[in-house]
C-alpha cells in the first residue's frame, strides 16, 4: 500500500511534456556541442583530405601537422607567456579596482553615490572614439609597452554596477555591527564584505580573464611593431590571415606533404585559443551562475 501510495500516476499531459522536453534538451546539447566538436575532429584530420567534407564528429585521415604547424609558429611562445600574462594581471587588477569602487558607490552614506554611478553608466554608451583614444595612450606612454593592455581595462562601468548590486544586497546589520565593534571601513571591506562577495567576484574574474586572454585588436593597434610584447590571439590571427589569403588548392600544393589546408589550420588554431577558457569554466561555473542570479531575489 505504501510503495502504491509513493508511485503518483502520471498523466498523459505530464508525460508528453516530459518527452517533449527531453527531446528539446537533447537537441539543444547536440546543436550547442556539434560545432565544437566538428572543428575538433578537422583539426585532427589531415588537410586535403579534409577538402573532401564529410567529416563530422571524428578524423577520417587522423595527424598531429596542424598543431604542430600552429604551435611552431614564430613568436608564438612569447605571444602565449605576454596572454598569460596579461589575463592573469588584468584580471587582479581589474578585481581589486571594480570591487573597491563598487564598495565606495554602493555604500549608502555616500552622497556622492549616484553621481558617481551616473558618471559610470554614460561611459558605458559614449565615448571619445579609435583615433582619440590611440592620441590618448600615446601622450601617456601606453603605446610599444605591456600597460596599454592592463590599465586602461582596471576600470569597467559593467562589472562594477554587478559587484555594486551585489554589496548592496548584504544586510546592513552586518557593517553595523561591525562598526559598534570599532571596525573602519577598510577592516569592513576585507573582512566582512568581501568574504561575502566570492560568487560575484568569480564572475566578474571569469568575465575579465576571457576579456584578457581573447584580445588581440589592442596588441596589433598599439604594439604591433613591438613583437616582444605580441599576443597568442595576435599570432593566431596573423596565421589565420596568412593562410586565408591562400586558395586551399595552391596551399596543398605548396606543402611538400600535401597535409596542410587553411581550413585544417584554422580549426587547429581555433582549438588552441578555445581550450584553457573550456578547461577553467567549470571550475568556476557554480559562481558564475551565482553571480549571474543575483538580485533575483530581494528581502
Amino acid at each position: 500500500m505504501e510503495q502504491k501510495r509513493r508511485r503518483k500516476k502520471i498523466s498523459g499531459a505530464d508525460l508528453a511534456f516530459r518527452i517533449c522536453n527531453g527531446i528539446f534538451m537533447i537537441a539543444f546539447v547536440i546543436v550547442t556541442l556539434y560545432p565544437v566538436l566538428n572543428t575538433l575532429a578537422i583539426s585532427f584530420n589531415e588537410g586535403t583530405d579534409a577538402l573532401r567534407g564529410g567529416i563530422y564528429l571524428w578524423p577520417r585521415v587522423f595527424t598531429l601537422k596542424n598543431y604542430t604547424t600552429v604551435l611552431q609558429k614564430d613568436n608564438l611562445i612569447t605571444g602565449a607567456y605576454i596572454t598569460v600574462l596579461r589575463t592573469i594581471i588584468g584580471t587582479l587588477l581589474a578585481l581589486v579596482t571594480n570591487a573597491i569602487l563598487a564598495f565606495i558607490v554602493s555604500r549608502k552614506n555616500f552622497i556622492f553615490a549616484k553621481s558617481v554611478s551616473l558618471f559610470w553608466v554614460i561611459t558605458m554608451y559614449v565615448n571619445g572614439g579609435l583615433i582619440p583614444t590611440f592620441l590618448l595612450y600615446k601622450s601617456l606612454g601606453l603605446t610599444n609597452s605591456f600597460a596599454v593592455y592592463v590599465i586602461p581595462g582596471m576600470i569597467s562601468a559593467f562589472n562594477m554596477l554587478v559587484i555594486r548590486t551585489y554589496m548592496r544586497g548584504i544586510p546592513d546589520s552586518l557593517e553595523e555591527s561591525a562598526q559598534l565593534d570599532g571596525a573602519g571601513y577598510t577592516t569592513i571591506f576585507l573582512k566582512i564584505i568581501s568574504p561575502l562577495c566570492k560568487p560575484v567576484y568569480a564572475t566578474v574574474a571569469l568575465f575579465v580573464a576571457v576579456f584578457q586572454w581573447n584580445s588581440w585588436f589592442d596588441a596589433m593597434l598599439y604594439n604591433r611593431m613591438s613583437t616582444q610584447y605580441t599576443t597568442l590571439q595576435y599570432e593566431l590571427m596573423k596565421l589565420l590571415s596568412s593562410v586565408s589569403n591562400q586558395s586551399s588548392s595552391a596551399e596543398a600544393m605548396k606543402n611538400s606533404e600535401g597535409s596542410i589546408t587553411p581550413t585544417s589550420i584554422r580549426a587547429a588554431a581555433t582549438i588552441v585559443t578555445m581550450l584553457p577558457i573550456v578547461c577553467i569554466y567549470p571550475f568556476l561555473q557554480k559562481y558564475f551562475v551565482t553571480g549571474l542570479t543575483l538580485g533575483g531575489v530581494k528581502e
